[in-house]
């Protein structure tokens, strides 16, 4: 088995409906053009084309950060070039990539991330790209906090640029247990709704109900369910931590998450504070210094910096009440006195 690599799946969206309205040899000829210019993209990141699959590529990147610049570049490039084209021609990329241990033979490649890159591509919207948490992984120890990335390729967007989310555990067709998934942004423009996709925790929480209800964590590959019986537990980057984050810039003991009088209450003990948005309402934050915040329904946390710095360690949250719903955002800030939005 080779050394890890990161496998990239590139698929055209609604080319069978540009097929039904169009004349074929046109479409393939367009087909044909775009999967070209696919492979010669990856190869001008470093990347080694494996194989053509009529209108989908599968590429294979020895670095993570060369895999996110290349499919950076192509969505930015591609979207900017279809607005000149005809409505039935304007197929977006699906774009999906995972990185992990491979074996090739006789031309081709094998393995869990050839699979898993190639359903994140197909569960993927047009205009999206979704990334494993071993891709964010490799990320984030390529390129802490405040360091550029070498600037390559002139005029391309460099990967300490770019932004990523994390979507929660969702469900792959195929696969036993839900992966944790990221949708890397790419866009300026892209709106947050489309940004902010609700995974598949709460399919974890259904089988953890309790008469209070139950919460659900997530983290890169660690995620943890915990009843309302079972609260409270901290977060932080110690062992001891009922959910660990290890993060240097998430406190020895940064959070604490308590059951008070039907609801799930975050409470912020750490020296560089956290940040709080909701599904429901991604546009707005909850900054919070040494005060508390009620959690509901699902959303984000942002431990030791904002959402805007892309590489802070973010835990998605997915509660689930078992009575009557918690206060909505804006009733939490009131109960608690917290006007603070970042």
């Amino acid at each position: 088995m080779s050394s890890p690599v990161t496998m990239v799946f590139i698929d055209l969206a609604d080319s069978t409906a540009a097929y039904a309205e169009l004349d074929n040899a046109q479409v393939a000829d367009v087909v044909s053009k775009v999967t070209q210019w696919i492979g010669r993209v990856c190869e001008a990141h470093h990347g080694r084309i494996i194989k053509y699959l009529g209108d989908g590529v599968l590429a294979q990147f020895a670095a993570a950060h060369d895999a996110v610049e290349a499919t950076v570049f192509m969505q930015q490039s591609h979207t900017e070039r279809l607005q000149k084209w005809p409505p039935p021609l304007r197929m977006g990329l699906k774009i999906g990539m995972a990185h992990g241990s491979v074996v090739h033979k006789e031309g081709d490649t094998y393995g869990d991330p050839v699979n898993l890159a190639a359903r994140l591509s197909d569960m993927a919207g047009a205009r999206t790209i979704w990334a494993d948490d071993a891709v964010i992984a490799q990320l984030r120890q390529s390129f802490p906090r405040g360091q550029q990335s070498p600037d390559r390729h002139a005029g391309m967007p460099v990967v300490d640029k770019v932004r990523y989310r994390s979507l929660g555990l969702i469900r792959v067709r195929g696969l036993s247990q839900p992966q944790s998934v990221f949708q890397i942004e790419w866009s300026e423009d892209a709106s947050s709704d489309r940004m902010t996709v609700r995974g598949a925790l709460q399919d974890l929480t259904r089988d953890a109900l309790s008469p209070g209800g139950s919460i659900a964590l997530a983290w890169l590959g660690t995620s943890r369910v915990y009843a309302a019986r079972d609260l409270p537990i901290t977060i932080g980057r110690i062992p001891d931590s009922g959910f660990v984050v290890s993060d240097q810039r998430v406190s020895r003991t940064h959070a604490r998450i308590e059951f008070i009088n039907g609801a799930f209450v975050l409470s912020d003990v750490s020296s560089f504070g956290s940040w709080v948005r909701f599904t429901d309402n991604p546009g707005s934050e909850i900054l919070l210094r040494r005060n508390q915040c009620i959690l509901h329904a699902t959303g984000e946390i942002a431990l030791g910096a904002p959402f805007s710095d892309f590489s802070a360690a973010t835990v998605a949250f997915d509660v689930t009440a078992a009575r009557t719903a918690p206060p909505g955002a804006a009733a939490t800030r009131s109960l608690f006195g917290d006007s603070t939005q970042s």
